[in-house]
Parts: C-alpha cells; sequence; structure tokens
C-alpha cells in the first residue's frame, strides 16, 4: 500500500480536493480525501488526476506526421492523404510500425492512459498491447458499393477475433462515415454489433461540408471524388438529410456509438444524438488543419450532449497531447467550465469507449493509473490552468505500488 499526498487531488467525479491525499494498494484506489495523518509520499505542488482518454486516433498513420499539409478545404487535405496512403502497400512496413509504436509512447509520456484506435488493418493490437495501453481498437469497414457485405463483414469479425481481445484491449467493427459506406454495409455492421454485443463502435460524422452536400443533394465534391476512385454506387439515392438523421434512420445510432468530429451539426442534431446517448467526440486542432473549421463546442454542452475528446492522428494534428487538445477547447469554447472539459477529457472518454468503470476518475475501487502535473507558483485555478496547454515536461505518473512503474517512454 502507498500513500500520495498532493496540493491538490481532481477525483473528477467531485469537486478539486485541496491538499488532499490517494491510497493505492495492488494498483487500486482504496481511499481519496483530506490530509490524513500517517506516511505518504509528498508530491509537492502538483495536482493528481485520472490519467487523460484519447477518444479517437489513427495510430497507424502516424508516419504521415508533417507529409500532409494544412488545407483550407477537407478534399484538398484527402486527396494527397489518400496518396500518401497508396504509396505504402503493406501495412506491417517498419516505418509505419515505428511511427505507430512511437505515437503510444509519446501518448503515454503526456498523461494518456486509454485510447480509441481506428485501424484498417489492425496493425496496432500487439504494440498497443505491448505498451500496457488500455484501449478500444475499432476495425473500420469501407466500402460505398454495397457489395457482398457479409462476407465483409464476417471476415473482418474473424480478424478481430484472432486479436484475442481481452479486458483491456477490447475490439470492435466500425463503418467509416456515410460517404465511405453502403446503407447495407451500414445494416450488415449493426446486425455485427448486436450478435457481438455489448459492443462500442464509432463513426466519422459532420465533418465537412462537402458530406453535407453529398447527403442533401447527391451531388458535390465528394460525388466527384467518388467517381474518381471508382467507387461510386449509382443505385445510391441522396436521403435528402442531415448526416445524424440519416444514420439515425439506418438504426445505426444509438447509446453504443461514438460519432466523431459534428463540426456541421446544427441544434436539431444535437438533439437527435442526445436523444440517443450518443457520445460526440470532439478533435478540434485536427478540423482546423484540414480546413473544415472549428466545432460549434459550446452548442455541444449547451445541449446537453455528452462530449469526449480525441486527437485524431499524426497526418493532421502536430501530436497526441491530449493536453494540447484541452487548450484548443478552451481557445474555442471560452465559456465551457474548465472541470467540464476535464471531465470530457477523462471520465466521460471513458466511459463512452467501455472503460469507464476502471478508469476516468479518482475514486475508490478504481485502477490506479493517475498522473501528477506539476503546478507553477501563482496559479490558484487548477482546473483553468490544466486547460491551457501542459507539456510533457510537467507530468509523472505515480506508481501504483512502492516498487513499480509503467513502461518508461521512448
Amino acid at each position: 500500500m502507498i500513500r500520495f499526498s498532493a496540493e491538490w487531488i481532481l477525483p473528477i467525479s467531485d469537486p478539486p480536493i485541496g491538499r488532499g491525499n490517494v491510497t493505492i494498494d495492488d494498483g487500486r484506489i482504496v481511499s481519496v480525501g483530506g490530509r490524513e495523518d500517517g506516511e505518504a509520499v509528498a508530491l509537492g505542488r502538483v495536482a493528481v488526476l485520472p490519467g487523460l482518454v484519447n477518444a479517437h486516433t489513427h495510430l497507424e498513420l502516424s508516419y504521415l506526421r508533417g507529409r500532409i499539409p494544412p488545407a483550407s478545404c477537407f478534399l484538398d487535405w484527402v486527396r494527397p492523404m489518400l496518396a500518401a496512403r497508396r504509396e505504402r502497400s503493406r501495412a506491417d512496413a517498419p516505418e509505419i510500425l515505428r511511427a505507430a509504436e512511437q505515437a503510444i509512447h509519446y501518448a503515454r509520456k503526456t498523461g494518456t492512459s486509454v485510447i480509441g484506435d481506428v485501424t484498417n488493418t489492425l496493425a496496432t493490437v500487439p504494440m498497443l498491447r505491448d505498451a500496457r495501453m488500455a484501449a478500444c481498437v475499432f476495425h473500420e469497414l469501407i466500402g460505398f458499393a454495397g457489395i457482398n457485405v457479409d462476407e465483409q463483414v464476417a471476415g473482418a469479425r474473424k480478424a478481430v477475433n484472432a486479436c484475442q481481445p481481452d479486458e483491456e484491449l477490447r475490439l470492435s467493427l466500425a463503418p467509416h462515415a456515410p460517404y465511405s459506406v453502403s446503407p447495407a454495409l451500414f445494416a450488415a455492421i449493426r446486425r455485427d454489433l448486436t450478435e457481438h454485443g455489448p459492443a462500442v463502435s464509432t463513426v466519422h460524422l459532420g465533418e465537412s461540408p462537402e458530406e453535407v452536400e453529398l447527403l442533401k443533394t447527391g451531388a458535390g465534391a465528394w460525388r466527384s471524388v467518388l467517381e474518381e476512385l471508382g467507387v461510386w454506387n449509382p443505385e445510391w439515392h441522396a436521403p435528402e438529410c442531415s448526416p445524424v438523421q440519416y444514420l439515425a434512420d439506418l438504426g445505426f445510432l444509438d447509446g453504443s456509438v461514438l460519432a466523431v468530429h459534428g463540426v456541421q451539426f446544427d441544434g436539431a442534431d444535437l438533439d437527435r444524438l442526445h436523444a440517443l446517448g450518443v457520445t460526440l467526440v470532439s478533435c478540434p486542432r485536427s478540423n482546423r488543419y484540414v480546413g473544415v473549421g472549428s466545432p460549434p463546442l459550446e452548442a455541444f454542452y449547451a445541449m446537453d450532449v455528452e462530449v469526449a475528446f480525441g486527437t485524431d492522428s499524426l497526418a493532421s494534428v502536430d501530436d497526441l497531447n491530449v493536453f494540447a487538445e484541452l487548450a484548443e477547447a478552451r481557445r474555442i469554447a471560452p465559456r465551457v467550465p474548465a472541470r467540464t472539459l476535464l471531465r470530457s477529457a477523462t471520465l466521460t472518454g471513458a466511459t463512452a469507449l467501455g472503460f469507464g468503470e476502471d478508469f476516468g476518475s479518482v475514486e475508490t475501487g478504481k485502477r490506479a493509473l493517475l498522473i501528477a502535473v506539476h503546478v507553477p507558483e501563482g496559479v490558484s485555478d487548477v482546473e483553468e490552468y490544466l486547460v491551457s496547454g501542459i507539456e510533457p515536461s510537467a507530468i509523472q505518473w505515480l506508481a501504483s505500488t512502492p516498487n513499480a512503474q509503467l513502461p518508461t517512454p521512448k
């Protein structure tokens, strides 16, 4: 058993505790509260909080860091990204694997304890397991033509099962987006999720104006790209509605789904997401990078939608530091309380990914994956400080037993 004392303890599920302590035994939290008599490891002027949750990223794209320039519109980013991916025909190319492994270690170094990773290849599964990173890995499926969807889903399910998922490394199937997945494939994935549930899934939704245009009119830039790629389905008809209504009408959206981005959502979309219990994963730095604009983050919260945060991939963001994502969220949503933003980056994300019982808050019985963030002299509002942007050098992981440490970040 080991007890830590700190200037602040941030349980997340409760208000911050000034000059508090947390006691850990066998990797679990056994008590949280004010200062008690007895021996404790004094951490000094730090804030102790749960490890952060990166609810949406693509680790297998880490090798594209710095190779795809920022764009003023989404498809000006998509085209070179697709071209760069086509240059690497092997998912197990050393460059791809090495970059993904480095990204995982950097995520750990910057305080991340749980990841939602979207993959087309499942190449990241063994490295997440080796790094002992809790993760929900989404095997992403793409197919707009609607051909042989049952066989496609069955093959994906077989590949997922071969990865031998466990309690800390969970795997599921996920559709990519409305412009890349046919109604038949959405339906086949939903059948699979129901059969193998309870299972979490995710989908890119409402990211760009071009997506909205395609669904409303059946025309526009996304149709042109699909035709260029030779994957346009002439039998598909535009639903003439928003992305949220489209997937709700298809029966795909429910409380087990994470809808990622939502930059183009309006009030009716947010009302529907709230009613369905869908968690919205916001990636504001990536949204700005790919040219779709900043998400209406304050509206997300005002409409009582559950919000988590993700970094997206290193193809559209400089790093996988969730604290940097919080700083961008603070910039675009100055009226959202810092405490609310911190909850989104911890407990809301953990719960949405299915890890809420063990991660996301400093509570008795939960896993003791806790970080201590150094707080400079003169800071009085510690929660506001934590959403201002924290560098890796200010973060340390707490040992869950007197002699144990997490793997050292590379």
